[in-house]
């Protein structure tokens, strides 16, 4: 016959009978571990991934109602207002190379490439350059913070909505649209771009190259 085990002696309390082992703090100090890891890996499920090309996926809201934007035609209209309170539109920089960009203060790429986009901006504005940056999903308040420690002086939206995106069909930040004198989209450029590539993109749609 198998040898059998003894079981094991129930100590007593003052409550009732607790088996020998894990005490009640013990419990408590596992259930905080858990607690952590599981929060720790909520936030690396949720927090937005990068590309190697240095791009952040983003999710569109509703549906477009406009054209998509396509290189060679006009580019997709918009009228809205800056984070000065002015309104902006696309109609009234008839005349002027306009960089269309869209970022946010929570995508680290666009973050990184933010000091160049404002060095750009400043060595061509004598072309009349007009930089138009939406923050997407973001408010007044955490732009205006944001610029102000960056130093950005170019045109700011915020787009808490999101809504610009979808026209522009957004599936990614940064994105970069370039739009000639004329109204017409000459470029499209998604993810990073390094100094040189934005000089020869604002280049080419003020004419000079």
């Amino acid at each position: 016959m198998g040898r059998q085990l003894a079981a094991t002696p129930a100590l007593a309390t003052g409550s009732g009978l607790v088996r020998p082992g894990r005490g009640r703090f013990g419990n408590l100090a596992l259930m905080a571990v858990t607690a952590v890891v599981i929060l720790a890996v909520a936030a690396l499920v949720n927090r937005p991934a990068t590309t190697a090309d240095g791009l952040t996926p983003v999710d569109l809201v509703g549906s477009p109602t406009g054209p998509a934007p396509i290189v060679g035609q006009a580019a997709p209209p918009f009228a809205t207002t800056a984070l000065d309170g002015s309104e902006v539109s696309l109609a009234a920089l008839a005349g002027k190379p306009v960089w269309i960009t869209f970022g946010a203060t929570w995508c680290q790429p666009c973050r990184a490439e933010n000091p160049d986009i404002q060095a750009a901006f400043e060595a061509h504005a004598g072309s009349g350059l007009v930089v138009v940056q939406f923050y997407m999903n973001e408010d007044p308040a955490t732009v205006a913070d944001y610029a102000g420690r960056v130093g950005l002086t170019y045109v700011r939206v915020p787009a808490p909505t999101g809504r610009m995106a979808t026209e522009y069909r957004i599936l990614g930040i940064p994105s970069h649209f370039f739009v000639d004198r004329d109204g017409v989209l000459r470029e499209v450029r998604v993810g990073t771009l390094d100094r040189a590539g934005m000089d020869a993109a604002l280049a080419r749609i003020a004419g000079q190259g």
